[in-house]
């Protein structure tokens, strides 16, 4: 049965509703950004760009680095744009946009996130990388999928017995990466270790201006938690959107954090736009390879 037009919205020229592309727009290797101006950040290295467009703050590069096509893709912020972008390339790829039929044989998409974040952890410091081998998710999106398959029940229970995790929130998720991209971006210089993303950048982070906290000591708890080799290294909005979305459709995904705060610390990096510059050249090498 064909996807009603309700359900996949194209516009008049084909092109998936809120990208803005068209099949032949993208790579099968996609960089995410938050930054829509970190697209060209990133492009600035490539051989050759043989398509751009923007429609609201998702912008789109595709070009060449090293004779690899990779497309750059700025999301936004948040899981509910993840929610778009990942649903739309998707559909580029695995439904046939004239029939509006799900194809017979699936295209997996290598999607790296390439991004800033905040480590939660003393030992980690401002101006290193953060990869994420499992993500944590706090802000109750993926729960509108049917997740049972995704999820890691033992963790997820232990941090809910650990913080005391409020019932009338969303239940946490807790989503593994693809070991095929954590081999292939491995690195000495790279800590490791489970990414919270929260829904928003204030309270769910933790954060009081004039609104007090449903949990003030919610930030010092995950700082604690441990379960076997788990520990929650940084805090970000994306990442466990990313992982669950891509794990439900098939593809694979990595999250790659450039950390320019340390929250138990209270540093910020004096140089935010020079640990960003190291990862992005280090994660375009790694993907040319």
């Amino acid at each position: 049965m064909a996807i009603q037009e309700s359900e996949l919205i194209l516009n008049p020229d084909g092109s998936v509703y809120h990208l803005n592309l068209l099949p032949e727009h993208i790579s099968n290797n996609i960089l995410f950004v938050g930054d829509q101006d970190r697209v060209e950040k990133i492009t600035k290295y490539f051989d050759s760009i043989e398509f751009t467009i923007q429609k609201r703050e998702f912008k789109t590069q595709t070009g060449l680095y090293k004779g690899k096509r990779i497309t750059v893709i700025s999301t936004g912020i948040g899981p509910d744009n993840i929610d778009i972008v990942l649903n739309e390339l998707d559909a580029l790829v695995n439904i046939d946009l004239k029939t509006r039929q799900p194809k017979e044989t699936l295209t997996t998409l290598n999607i790296v996130r390439v991004g800033t974040s905040g480590s939660l952890q003393k030992d980690i410091p401002v101006d290193s990388f953060v990869m994420s081998i499992h993500a944590l998710d706090l802000n109750g999106m993926l729960h509108f999928y049917q997740i049972d398959a995704i999820s890691n029940n033992d963790v997820e229970d232990a941090f809910i017995k650990f913080t005391n995790w409020d019932s009338k929130k969303a239940r946490p998720i807790v989503i593994n990466n693809s070991k095929t991209l954590e081999a292939h971006f491995d690195s000495p210089k790279m800590y490791k270790g489970m990414t919270a993303t929260a829904g928003g950048f204030y309270a769910s982070q933790g954060r009081v201006l004039r609104l007090p906290l449903s949990d003030s000591t919610l930030n010092q708890k995950m700082d604690a938690f441990s379960y076997k080799d788990f520990r929650i290294t940084n805090l970000e909005m994306e990442t466990s959107a990313i992982y669950g979305l891509s794990k439900l459709l098939g593809h694979n995904a990595l999250s790659l954090n450039a950390i320019i705060a340390n929250r138990p610390n209270g540093t910020f990096s004096e140089d935010p736009k020079k640990v960003v510059e190291n990862l992005i050249q280090y994660t375009l090498d790694k993907l040319a390879e």
